[in-house]
């Protein structure tokens, strides 16, 4: 009796830490897929050649945080993408709000506006679509 409640415990620790491992694994899968999406990127690369945020937040260095995968505001689909990435510099940190579309002829991500909330309250517009010239 007493080995097989051993082996009932073991067998209990052992999917404990399998369950674990697994959801830790499927954690760093999704942020691994957020930080190789087009939208993710086009927003960094707008903030990374914003000099008045990258100021604000006293980068370089720029330390981009895993999102948080509960936030309501981060939702994507196939034909767009709103996402909010915690970003940190040397002097301060927030929040950077991207909202991009998918063209579905050329499969390819638009970015429409970027955001950088700082923790302070400020707000700095890093992209805005240039208005469409009409011939």
């Amino acid at each position: 009796m007493q080995r097989s409640v051993n082996l009932l415990h073991q067998m209990a620790i052992f999917m404990t830490v399998l369950t674990g491992g697994g959801c830790g694994m499927m954690y760093y899968l999704m942020q691994k897929n957020f930080a190789q999406a087009e939208y993710y990127r086009l927003a960094l690369e707008q903030l990374n050649g914003h000099s008045t945020a990258m100021a604000g937040l006293g980068a370089p260095p720029l330390k981009v945080h895993n999102l948080h995968l509960s936030d309501r505001y981060n939702r994507m689909d196939h034909t767009r993408a709103q996402i909010k990435i915690p970003v940190t510099g040397s002097k301060t940190g927030g929040y950077l709000f991207a909202t991009s579309v998918r063209d579905p002829f050329k499969n390819r991500w638009h970015l429409e506006e970027v955001v950088l909330q700082l923790r302070e309250g400020e707000r700095i517009q890093v992209f805005t679509p240039e208005p469409e010239k009409s011939e």
